[in-house]
C-alpha cells in the first residue's frame, strides 16, 4: 500500500468518528501539513465520501451523519469487538438472531481477508452454553433505549416475581406503572431498567422481561438526581442489599493451597489449619449455591454453620442417596421442595429476583 493510500486510510478512520475535526489536529495526528490535509480531503470527497468543512473557531471537518458509506473501516480490535458483540446478543435477546446472522455475513464481506479469517474463526471456536430463564424481547428495548435517551415517561404492565402463586393466587398478575426511565443495565441474558416510579415517588429496577406493552406517553420527564451515578452500581446494590445473606463456615480435610485454586474467590477466606486441612469463611445468598460450592471442591469437608446450610446439606444429601438407591419418592407438591438455585440460573421464569420492583 502506497504512503497516500494508507494515509488516506488513516484519515477516513479519524473521520467517522462523530465529532469535528480541526485541519490541524488532523495534520498533527498524520504528521504532514494543513495543505495536504485538504487535498487528502478533496480526494475522499472524489472517493463518493461525504466530507463536510464547518468554518469558525469551532469548525473542522466530519462525515456527514446517515450518508450512504463506502467499505467499511475498521480496526482489527474494533472487528473482533463487533463480532463478539452480534454473537452475544443473539443469544440474550429474542427476536433477533437472524439479524445478527444477516448483519455478521453483511460485515464478513466488507472485512480485509486476514480480518475475515479471524472473525470466521471467532465464530468457529465459539459454542455458547443452553441460557435458562425467559429472554428479553427486541423491540422492548428498543422502545426503553428511545425513552431513555429522550427522557419520555413510560407506562407499562409489570408481572411481579411470583404471578398466580400457589401461595398467594389472590396477587394480581400484573400491575401499571408509569416511570420516567434512567439507565439499561444488561446483566448477562438479563437486563434491567433503572426507572423513576412515580406512583411509589423513589426509584425502582426493573426485569426487562417482566415488562409487557411499554409506550411512550408523549411527556418529557423532569430531571432527577439518580440514587448513583453509575446505574449499574444501582442495580448491583439492588441484586446484592435485597437478598437474604448466608455466611458459611466450613472444615475442609485437604491443603489450604488446593481449596484456594479450586474455591477461592471474591469475598473468601481460607485459614490453614494444618497441612491437610483448612477452614473456609464464605457467603452468598443462596443455600444451594454455597452447596454446590462445597461439593465442587472435590474433597472431604464438615459444614459448620449457618444451622440452615447443615440441614439443607442433610437434606440435599438425603436426595441424593434417594437417587441412586432406589428410595427416592416424588413429593405431593414439587414447589415445596426447597431448591435453590445459584442466581441467574436454573427455571429463571418462576423463581423471584430481589431486584424486581415490587
Amino acid at each position: 500500500m502506497s504512503e497516500t493510500s494508507a494515509r488516506l486510510l488513516k484519515l477516513l478512520s479519524l473521520l467517522q468518528t462523530p465529532r469535528e475535526w480541526p485541519g490541524s489536529e488532523l495534520a498533527d495526528r498524520l504528521g504532514v501539513s494543513a495543505r495536504t490535509i485538504r487535498r487528502d480531503i478533496d480526494r475522499l470527497r472524489n472517493l463518493g465520501y461525504p466530507v463536510n468543512a464547518m468554518r469558525g473557531a469551532v469548525g473542522g471537518y466530519r462525515l456527514v451523519a446517515g450518508a450512504a458509506m463506502p467499505p467499511l473501516l475498521l480496526e482489527d480490535d474494533e472487528a473482533v469487538a463487533i463480532t463478539v458483540g452480534l454473537r452475544t446478543a443473539a443469544h440474550a435477546v429474542d427476536g433477533i438472531e437472524e439479524a445478527s446472522v444477516r448483519a455478521l455475513t453483511k460485515l464478513e464481506q466488507v472485512l480485509p481477508s486476514h480480518l475475515r479469517h479471524r472473525v470466521s474463526a471467532l465464530g468457529a471456536a465459539t459454542v455458547p452454553l443452553p441460557s435458562y430463564g425467559p429472554g428479553v424481547a427486541a423491540e422492548h428495548l428498543t422502545v426503553l433505549a428511545a425513552a431513555v435517551a429522550g427522557r419520555d415517561q413510560l407506562r407499562f404492565a409489570y408481572r411481579p416475581a411470583y404471578h398466580q402463586s400457589r401461595q398467594d393466587p389472590d396477587r394480581p398478575q400484573e400491575s401499571l406503572r408509569l416511570v420516567e426511565p434512567h439507565r439499561l443495565v444488561p446483566t448477562g441474558r438479563r437486563w434491567y431498567l433503572v426507572a423513576y416510579d412515580n406512583e411509589r415517588e423513589d426509584w425502582r429496577t426493573f426485569r426487562v422481561d417482566r415488562i409487557h406493552d411499554p409506550r411512550p406517553t408523549g411527556v418529557r420527564a423532569p430531571f432527577r438526581s439518580p440514587p448513583l451515578d453509575d446505574a449499574a452500581a444501582y442495580v448491583t446494590r439492588q441484586l446484592s442489599g435485597l437478598a437474604p445473606l448466608y455466611r458459611a463456615v466450613a472444615t475442609f480435610y485437604a491443603p489450604a493451597s488446593q481449596i484456594e485454586d479450586r474455591l477461592g474467590g471474591s469475598g473468601d477466606e481460607i485459614e490453614e489449619l494444618s497441612e491437610n486441612s483448612c477452614r473456609l469463611h464464605s457467603q452468598a445468598d443462596s443455600l444451594g449455591w454455597l452447596a454446590f460450592r462445597l461439593v465442587s471442591a472435590g474433597c472431604p469437608f464438615e459444614v459448620h454453620e449457618p444451622p440452615d446450610l447443615v440441614a439443607y446439606m442433610r437434606d440435599l444429601g438425603a436426595r441424593a442417596t434417594g437417587s441412586v438407591d432406589g428410595s427416592a419418592q416424588a413429593p405431593a407438591d414439587c414447589a415445596a421442595s426447597d431448591v435453590s438455585w445459584p442466581r441467574g440460573e436454573g427455571p429463571a421464569a418462576a423463581s423471584p429476583d430481589p431486584a424486581s420492583s415490587r
